[in-house]
């Protein structure tokens, strides 16, 4: 299934119509990537299409995989 699982954009159809108005069926598909993500601190590979990838404010919900640093703790 070709849908953006952020925004849910998914497959778009209609026409081509050519100079002499005759129509033909064509179908548009969202550009959509694998990307490794962290949900709810889980790592998820998820097709994300490239619109939502730059859009900031729908992915910064969700952050890319990063490795996990060290925790240091210090005693007092």
């Amino acid at each position: 299934m070709r849908i953006c699982d952020i925004c849910g954009k998914g497959v778009q159809s209609g026409h081509n119509v050519s100079h002499s108005n005759r129509k033909t069926k064509k179908t548009w598909v969202p550009n959509l990537q694998y990307k490794k993500m962290e949900i709810k601190g889980e790592n998820v590979r998820i097709r994300i299409c490239t619109r939502c990838m730059r859009n900031q404010a729908k992915v910064q919900k969700v952050r890319p995989v990063t490795p996990k640093a060290k925790k240091t703790t210090t005693k007092k």
